[in-house]
């Protein structure tokens, strides 16, 4: 044994003295071209090539680095087995998930479309650095992929393109999702931003939605169509964005409907308040700095500023009271410092023409995957100008609750089956809920109080039900009662001053441009 350690020590101090040798003989360019001709003989015999993906390209973050190791550490990849039992594990910005990746050095292998592929995820110490705006890492990282010669025509472009587009899913899966608002108008801050967004945990899905099962299929399968429907928009030659109008009384689930729609596509939300913005520029600087797969929404637009006075302006002009600086011509939509409706609190001056650019006009398109949702409490104040398709492309009517939407709301707040209550009852609740025009809010204010109890929910929702049928039922009453009340007042103001023709009374009436005529023709012969 200790003679085999002395070999080894020789070879070792040989080895060392003709190192020492080659690099004092040989330059380090001789020795650098010599170790590029060992590696291009090594590649020609290889059947493998290899690519590399650096974290860092010169300055600036390589997002294909970003994606590759999103896409390997996702469930995509389950099917992969690792080399190693050593992962590393993550959780990102904003993201409640925690996800699974590459050790340091580390090889994991995938297959794509029949091909298998090897990932090694490389880590080396970085070298001194010289001077650089911008510090770098102490540690050089990057991934490199080993691929059959044969096979990277093929599968190169496809695959590399497969793990963006997959990575882009799982980035969004994976965070969570933002709710923005422009509290401060059209202004940026520090960052360039003119957004503000929080964290938007809002719990509501189509499961929770109280609305009928088929409508809510439609609006799911729409939304489904939308959101895979790149190739058909582009084929069509249509900007990929789609507009819903959301109108009903206060209380049928406006926002909560937005909240499932954002939740069931992982969109986020940019709630757009229109008071706060002064000028139609504003206006397109907020369109601008939103992000695709998102929904731009404006609630009560139909309140938010004057879109209306457009049929105003028109009876003032065909009145003979144009607005100011109009001659013969309505004005443009919009409130001003000195609108008697606005009473001077700010000086918002978005006209109508803005708002439709923005939704539907040349700016609509600086952006994809986008859904504006308009909602209103009064669809008929709302100028026909936002109505019409490619504007709002849906009309979701959000009604007063009926039975399938109240057995939704059994099951939500009561947990409550078919089965699980009488059948009795349950055919009382559907004989009175459509008569009883309560809202999904006020039902589900009975139930939670009463949450603990079903019994008692279920008694105090019936006589709420059949309390406020029977207060529609009175007021129905009523109003038939004084709608022929004025129906007779008027028949009898028509009976007690017939028409008179020449100054006698007459019962069946004539014409009055015929006693006219008659008249005239009367004078001419007497002249």
């Amino acid at each position: 044994m200790k003679e085999l350690w002395t070999t080894m020590a020789s070879l070792m101090g040989v080895l060392a003295f003709f190192q020492t040798l080659l690099h004092t003989v040989i330059p380090p360019e001789l020795r650098l071209a010599i170790l590029k001709l060992f590696q291009r003989l090594f590649n020609c015999f290889s059947s493998y090539c290899y690519y590399e993906i650096t974290e860092i390209d010169g300055v600036n973050t390589n997002e294909l680095y970003n994606a590759v190791q999103l896409y390997l550490s996702s469930s995509a990849s389950s099917t992969a087995t690792a080399t190693a039992n050593r992962l590393s594990l993550t959780r990102g910005l904003n993201s409640s998930v925690i996800t699974f990746g590459l050790a340091n050095n580390d090889r994991l292998s995938d297959v794509f479309n029949g091909v298998s592929v090897v990932w090694e995820h490389i880590v080396t110490p970085r070298q001194s650095q010289t001077f650089s705006w911008r510090p770098l890492p102490e540690e050089k990282r990057g991934f490199t992929l080993r691929i059959n010669k044969r096979d990277k025509l093929c599968v190169l472009k496809d695959y590399l393109d497969f793990i963006t587009e997959k990575a882009n899913d799982i980035r969004r899966k994976n965070q969570d999702r933002l709710l923005y608002t422009n509290y401060r108008g059209g202004s940026i801050d520090s960052r360039g931003h003119p957004w503000e967004s929080v964290p938007f945990k809002h719990p509501s899905t189509f499961e929770t939605l109280a609305m009928d099962p088929e409508r809510k299929k439609d609006i799911m399968s729409d939304l489904r169509d939308f959101a895979d429907g790149q190739a058909f928009y582009k084929r069509t030659g249509r900007a990929w964005k789609r507009g819903y109008l959301l109108y009903g009384p206060p209380g049928t689930g406006k926002s909560s409907m937005i909240a499932a729609m954002a939740n069931f596509l992982g969109y986020d939300i940019y709630d757009l308040e229109l008071t706060e913005v002064n000028t139609n520029s504003e206006l397109r600087k907020l369109l601008m700095k939103t992000s695709s797969k998102s929904i731009i929404v404006i609630e009560d637009i139909d309140c938010s500023i004057n879109l209306t006075n457009r049929k105003k302006n028109k009876n003032n002009a065909s009145g003979g009271g144009s607005p100011e600086g109009v001659s013969g011509s309505p004005g443009p939509s919009m409130i001003g410092p000195g609108d008697p409706e606005n009473n001077g609190s700010n000086n918002n001056s978005i006209t109508l023409s803005g708002l439709l650019n923005f939704t539907d006009g040349l700016w609509s398109c600086c952006g994809s995957e986008r859904i504006f949702v308009f909602t209103t409490n009064h669809i008929e104040k709302l100028d026909p100008a936002l109505l019409r398709s490619g504007r709002m492309d849906m009309h979701v009517l959000m009604s007063y609750c009926t039975f399938p939407s109240l057995k939704i709301l059994l099951k939500n707040y009561l947990g409550c089956e078919d089965g699980d209550i009488e059948k009795g009852v349950m055919d009382d609740l559907a004989a009175v809920i459509d008569k009883a025009e309560m809202t999904p809010a006020d039902i589900s204010e009975v139930l939670i109080k009463n949450r603990r109890d079903n019994d008692k929910a279920i008694r105090e929702l019936l006589e709420a039900l059949k309390s406020k049928a029977e207060e529609k039922r009175l007021v129905r009453v009523r109003r038939r009662a004084e709608a022929e009340e004025v129906a007779e007042e008027e028949e009898k103001r028509a009976l007690d001053s017939p028409k008179e023709v020449g100054g006698a009374a007459t019962g069946g009436g004539g014409d009055e441009v015929e006693v006219k005529f008659n008249k005239d023709e009367e004078d001419n012969g007497i002249n």
